[in-house]
């Protein structure tokens, strides 16, 4: 009985690790920007049901026009690059919630990004860590999912981040091309991520890492974008 006690305990706080990794950021996110300061949690909440209803929508296009991957099955670009184009759902959904939120840009940016991608780790991480985190065996692929949690924090960040400048009048129209790319990049980085994972191929915490600099690169092209926007150049 000891020892199974001490096993419980044991993948307990592997899940608590986890569970703190992947929340972590989105909670001090929150509690040290404008959000909290403006009690903004319900608007938070409406982007997280829009995230939800995105979703229903993407699964019944991706059900209807692409087959299901079987075991084994070769990678083929042009079925994933079609695949990644429904992606494209996730810009309108993140425009449609930004246009619904009123305050300063950094305000909408800030609901909106973390409101997304709060949904998406309530609704794809929370489960399979509550559920393999607590298992008996230790596995590096929860801490990787932790960690990719993170990551889609940032990239929804800094997706809304490119909605809103593109918006802008203020936005000098030779950026406008260069916004507008920057976001097919974003929506299509998963598609090339997973080509080189098996073309060369990737170990799992290498291919998660490819995805973080691409990502953290598309943000500081973000921040740049809104800094030049926000001081009027």
């Amino acid at each position: 009985a000891s020892v199974r006690l001490q096993i419980t305990i044991m993948t307990l706080y592997h899940f608590g690790n986890c569970l703190a990794l992947a929340c972590g950021p989105y909670l001090i996110a929150y509690k040290y920007s404008m959000l909290s300061e403006y009690s903004t949690f319900w608007r938070c909440t409406k982007a997280g049901g829009a995230y939800l209803a995105t979703q229903f929508f993407k699964m019944l296009l991706l059900a209807t026009f692409f087959p299901v991957d079987s075991p084994g099955e070769r990678f083929d670009a042009s079925t994933e690059l079609m695949k990644a184009t429904v992606n494209m759902g996730d810009l309108i959904g993140l425009y449609l919630v930004m246009t619904r939120i009123s305050g300063k840009g950094e305000m909408k940016i800030l609901v909106t990004g973390l409101g997304w991608g709060g949904a998406e780790l309530a609704a794809t991480k929370i489960i399979p860590l509550w559920v393999g985190a607590r298992g008996t065996e230790f596995d590096w692929k929860y801490m990787q999912m932790s960690f990719d949690a993170n990551v889609c924090l940032v990239h929804y960040l800094m997706v809304a981040t490119l909605l809103w400048v593109l918006t802008r009048p203020e936005l000098n129209k030779a950026f406008r091309p260069a916004v507008v790319g920057l976001l097919l990049v974003a929506c299509y980085q998963s598609v090339f991520v997973r080509f080189l994972s098996l073309a060369i191929p990737l170990a799992p915490f290498t291919a998660l890492l490819l995805k973080t600099v691409l990502t953290c690169g598309l943000g500081v092209a973000a921040l740049f974008l809104l800094r030049m926007v926000s001081h009027g150049h």
